[in-house]
């Protein structure tokens, strides 16, 4: 079963913008922390954004801070990632995850690969 489906990736070049979504079932929505890591060619995962269903809570990686919002919708159970100003360092797979810890360890749980639930991914490309 997916639990999580990405889509909305694609070829950018740098200064445009893409936006990702990540469809969810399987799991209850409103309980999760549901998010984005990142994992380049030879780079280690790297945690990009995340929400926190229960609380309304946000985090971002300092490098995609001002750049990329974060936003879900109950309704239809999924979780976007808008993403602007992109440049080349963004080039990645861009994976959608859920777990019931909180946004404030998303970034560990990206490093140890800790997740409940993670998704196939969606390549973004950003040409520069």
């Amino acid at each position: 079963e997916d639990y999580l489906v990405e889509s909305g990736g694609g070829l950018v070049q740098a200064g445009g913008s893409l936006r990702l979504s990540c469809a969810t079932s399987g799991f209850p929505f409103d309980t999760y922390s549901i998010g984005w890591y990142r994992q380049a060619p030879g780079k280690e995962r790297e945690g990009v954004a995340a929400i926190n269903r229960r609380d309304g809570n946000t985090w971002y990686a300092d490098s995609v801070k001002g750049r990329f919002t974060i936003a879900s919708d109950s309704a239809q159970k999924t979780v976007l990632l808008q993403m602007t100003n992109l440049k080349p360092e963004d080039t990645a797979v861009y994976y959608c995850a859920a777990d019931r810890r909180g946004v404030a360890v998303w970034s560990t749980m990206a490093e140890k690969f800790t997740f409940e639930y993670w998704g196939r991914g969606t390549q973004v490309t950003v040409s520069g």
